[in-house]
């Protein structure tokens, strides 16, 4: 036995001519030319290799969200719609989704509870008593009527010639006593729009406005927007209205408001200063655009001329009026020249 393979108390010596063959491993700088160690990978040339293609570039006249989805699609992300509903969002995009997602519909009282009701404006001899829908958010935090800004009410009463001046919101309660015109809403409570009503409260308004149009005895009533009539009608027909039975402006005389039934005046019903003669035929009615900002159906221009239409009738009638007071005081005042 080789001295190397001897066994000592037992055990065989150790030694390094084992199974790795540890020379085999060993550096042999005459291996190779040129003295260098190279690895097997670098001994193919560089001309057999593949560069890895050039990204290609996104073009620049394509919409931001086509250029978006290319990107992802060059990142190796599937813009697809399946995949990016699988992809979590930050807490704000899925706000902001919500957001957009919501549309206005019926609430109910107590959402506006906060907010105080508007005061009719209403006074005896009235030319034109006004009929609005209900007030506003902004109309309800001011206390006066149609009072946001892009509501064209005040400047349709001016353009068309219902009032001699642009007037204000701030001189709601000084319309009656200024130009015998009056305010009030077919319903009381406030919300953001009229889709937050519900028809049963509008239906519910329209006896409410009846007692009005009695007791106050206006010439004319005028309501502003397409679905106080509609709710008008739907009330005293049973039924909702046609569209060739619809149109703006003057309506037919049987549709007057306020009739006496019976031809009598209840006495709870007087006020001061009306005129509760047994002949009267009732307030004549007269449909109004919308004027809120909302209602975007007609352009101002079309909306302006169905407003005319009422200016020239209460230009008429206010100069009439002015010729039968200066009329009922000329006798007066030749006898007051005759006694003197």
């Amino acid at each position: 036995m080789p001295p190397s393979e001897t066994v000592e108390d037992g055990c065989p010596q150790p030694t390094f001519q084992g199974r790795l063959k540890l020379e085999s491993f060993m550096f042999n700088g005459g291996a190779t030319a040129g003295g260098l160690r190279r690895s097997p990978r670098l001994s193919v040339t560089p001309s057999a290799t593949a560069s890895p293609p050039a990204p290609s570039p996104i073009p620049t006249s394509r919409s931001p969200a086509k250029r978006k989805a290319l990107s992802l699609a060059g990142d190796g992300v599937d813009s697809s719609p399946s995949a990016s509903s699988s992809t979590p969002s930050s807490p704000s995009s899925r706000l902001k989704k919500k957001r957009a997602r919501q549309r206005s519909g019926y609430a109910p009282p107590s959402t506006y509870a906060h907010l105080p009701l508007l005061p009719d404006a209403i006074a005896p001899n009235l030319l034109v008593l006004f009929v609005g829908l209900n007030p506003g958010i902004e109309t309800a935090r001011t206390g006066h009527a149609y009072a946001h800004p892009t509501n064209l009410f005040w400047r349709l009463l001016y353009s068309s010639g219902v009032t001699p001046r642009l007037c204000s919101p701030t001189e709601d309660r000084q319309m009656p006593a200024l130009y015998s015109l009056g305010l009030t809403n077919i319903v009381a409570r406030p919300s953001r729009n009229g889709a937050e009503l519900s028809k049963a409260e509008m239906d519910a308004g329209v006896e409410i406005l009846e007692e009005k149009v009695r007791r106050w005895r206006p010439e004319v009533v005028c309501v502003v927007g397409k679905s106080i009539w509609e709710s008008l009608w739907r009330v005293r027909h049973g039924r909702a209205i046609k569209a060739d039975e619809f149109s703006y402006g003057w309506q037919d005389e049987r549709e007057n408001l306020g009739l006496v039934q019976g031809g009598v005046q209840k006495e709870e019903e007087k006020e001061t200063g009306v005129d509760y003669s047994a002949d009267w035929k009732g307030a004549r009615i007269f449909v109004a655009t919308s004027t809120s900002g909302l209602a975007a159906t007609l352009r101002p221009k079309e909306k302006e001329e169905i407003w005319k239409k009422l200016g020239a009738w209460v230009e008429e009638r206010r100069a009439q009026r002015a010729q039968a007071a200066a009329s009922a005081t000329e006798p007066i005042s030749q006898s007051n020249l005759n006694e003197g």
